[in-house]
Order: structure tokens, then sequence, then C-alpha cells
């Protein structure tokens, strides 16, 4: 794949101002994508990505705040983001909330931040762009997770739903086809969490690690590279599919 590809295609990006959000927003506007990059409250960091990639190619990004887990808010965050370039292209669902909640510490703020951040976001999101998809014969990616097949302990409700984004990736190609195709991306271990119990250890992201029979974590260019080819033409004969990117951490677990 060369660099262009998704030349002119509006995109608009959740969780996009930090960590893998960022390097799928670089990616993506490197191949030529007109990008919304949606935040929460991760303004500056936003306005420093959309700035920097201005330089590189002025009015090729906006910024669409948005609280995710506000569902009656987002059909109207996909309409702005539709009306900045005029079109809606592709929809990259990767705003994820993420941490460890094992049995005993479920209560329902955890269910209602994991659950609505992981799966009910995308799928308003989704219902509300696909109009606009529809008419650009656009394609929706989501960021999944190999522990939707493949459970984290003590973190009941995430993998749950992981799994269940999953599972809406592919109820939404058969929905939505033949005019929007909806596949996902699978990371293993990526960027480090910045907080997390378990992962906090330096022997135990060491351990992790050197079971990854490709010998690293990913960083977030590999994430992007997939979710560009998954958006792009090059993927035109592609629907309901959701790939691992994890170095074949998945293999072996």
């Amino acid at each position: 794949m060369t660099a262009g590809n998704l030349a002119g295609k509006a995109i608009l990006v959740t969780g996009a101002a930090r960590r893998v959000g960022a390097g799928i927003a670089r990616e993506l506007h490197r191949r030529g994508a007109l990008l919304i990059l949606h935040y929460r409250e991760s303004r500056h960091e936003a306005e420093s990505l959309a700035a920097a990639l201005r330089l590189e190619r002025p009015g090729s990004v906006a910024l669409a705040q948005g609280d995710l887990l506000d569902t009656p808010g987002l059909p109207a965050l996909v309409e702005r983001a539709a009306g900045v370039f005029g079109r809606l292209d592709g929809l990259v669902n990767n705003a994820s909330s993420f941490f460890p909640t094992g049995i005993g510490a479920i209560d329902e703020a955890v269910w209602q931040d994991l659950m609505g951040s992981n799966l009910k976001a995308p799928l308003w999101l989704a219902q509300a762009a696909a109009p606009f998809l529809t008419e650009a014969s656009g394609a929706i990616v989501g960021i999944v997770d190999i522990h939707a097949e493949r459970p984290m302990k003590s973190h009941v409700v995430y993998n749950l739903a992981k799994a269940g984004h999953a599972q809406l990736i592919r109820s939404l190609a058969l929905e939505l086809a033949p005019r929007v195709r909806v596949n996902g991306v699978s990371p293993g271990a990526n960027i480090w969490p910045e907080s997390h119990d378990v992962l906090s250890a330096p022997d135990a992201r060491a351990a992790i690690e050197a079971g990854i029979p490709l010998g690293r974590i990913g960083t977030p260019e590999d994430i992007a590279r997939a979710v560009a080819f998954l958006l792009s033409a090059e993927a035109s004969y592609i629907t309901g599919q959701i790939l691992a990117v994890d170095g074949g951490r998945s293999i072996v677990l």
C-alpha cells in the first residue's frame, strides 16, 4: 500500500487525541484522509495533534468534542462530523475505557462506563453514521481486543464489552451490506496502560512480552496500518472480519 489510498476520504476517529487513536489518526492522514478527531477530555492533546497535521496539509483536520456515554448526544456528534467536509466516508470506533473489574467489584457505574464506551457508543455512532456511509459506500472499523475471545482475568465487564463489540461488527456487516463494509482490528499487548494493577509491575510486562511469538508488544502504528487497510479500496471485498494484530499472542494464550 502507498500513501494516498485514502485521499479525500472524510473519516471520524473516536478517542483520537492520544495513544492508539492518535497513531491511527496520523496514519490515515498520511494516506490523504480528511479527519474529524473526536476527544472527550484530552483537549490539549487533540489540539496539538490537529495543529501538527494541519501543518502538513492545511484544512485537513477538524475536532469534535463529546462524551460517548451521553447517548442522546451521539447522533448530533455524527451530524457535526459529517458536516465538516460535507461527507462521511469512514468511522473508526477506537475510544475505549479499560480497567479491572473482578467479581465483587462490579457495580452499575463500572457497567455503564465499560459497556457504554466499548459497545453502546459504537452501536449508536454506527447507526447515526449509516446514512452518510451508505451514500459514500464507506466503511466502519472497530477496535476490539484479543481478550474478546480469550478473557483476561479480573476484567469481566471489559471482556464482555469487547466480545459484544466483535459481534456488533459482524452484525453491522450484515445489516449495512452491500454499501458499507464493517470490520475490526483486535490488538494484543500494545501501549502499556498508564495505570493498571495487574500490568504495572515490570516483571509482569516482561513475562507477557517474552511470550509473544514476534518478540515484542505492538505499537500504535501496527494497529493504524491495519485500520487504514480495512478502510481502503484494497479491502473492498472484506467485511464482517476481525483481524488480530497481536504479534501472534492470541495463538499462545
